[in-house]
């Protein structure tokens, strides 16, 4: 689909919604995000929501906007533990395609910083980081978090091109945009804060999301702030 062709056969529509997403919403007061930070946050939401066409058209903006190409590539690595394989599969080759589109050598620089031998160790220590002392054992508990830890936390944490703050955003921005994962947002706002996220900056991220995910899982999102807050 070719968004830009909206302009023509839908014009009243776009122009209103031009006028809310890249106006209205950006320039609130107090509710502004650095760019780079902003387009992560609307491509993770974009991930989280399955919205394809939307996604190719907001990556295109990014990269016209010089968000790094590693960056971006990073957001959609990690999304494939909260979103599954799946699911992440065709936004990495909408992502790859724009890249070579822009003759972008791919693959891009390595961001690794484990192996299989300490991926259980690091991806521990960054738990414990963002959700605190509890975390240490919590990978005994089963598998799945074993897991948890060494996959999701020592695979994709680790790695450079994002910083730790930024992981944690887009995280909250996968499960806002997916639904049905409220525990799991309650308790990433907590490792938002921990972090240094407050909850203003949570709303923040919340409102540029907005108009790519609607009303109604923003609303659920700001009552897990709030949550998350009180807890």
């Amino acid at each position: 689909m070719d968004i830009k062709k909206l302009y023509e056969t839908d014009k009243e529509f776009m122009e209103r919604f031009e006028y809310f997403a890249f106006d209205e919403v950006v320039n609130e007061k107090n509710q502004e995000l650095d760019v780079e930070t902003r387009y992560l946050a609307i491509l993770a939401v974009l991930l989280g929501s399955q919205a394809k066409e939307a996604f190719q058209f907001i990556l295109s903006k990014a990269l016209d906007k010089k968000v790094s190409p590693i960056m971006i590539k990073e957001t959609v690595y990690q999304s494939c533990d909260y979103l599954g394989f799946g699911k992440m599969l065709p936004f990495l080759e909408i992502t790859n395609n724009e890249l070579s589109q822009r003759s972008i050598s791919l693959p891009l620089q390595s961001q690794t910083t484990t192996t299989l031998e300490t991926r259980l160790k690091n991806g521990i220590d960054v738990q414990v980081q963002i959700f605190g002392e509890h975390m240490e054992d919590a990978w005994k508990i089963n598998h799945i978090n074993r897991w948890l830890a060494e996959n999701c936390f020592g695979d994709y944490y680790t790695r450079t091109g994002l910083s730790l703050v930024h992981r944690e955003m887009i995280t909250f921005c996968f499960l806002m945009s997916q639904g049905g994962c409220e525990p799991q947002l309650v308790a990433h706002a907590k490792g938002n804060m921990n972090l240094g996220n407050d909850d203003k900056f949570l709303m923040r991220v919340v409102s540029q999301c907005l108009p790519y995910i609607g009303y109604p899982r923003c609303l659920n999102a700001i009552t897990c702030i709030k949550k998350a807050l009180d807890e």
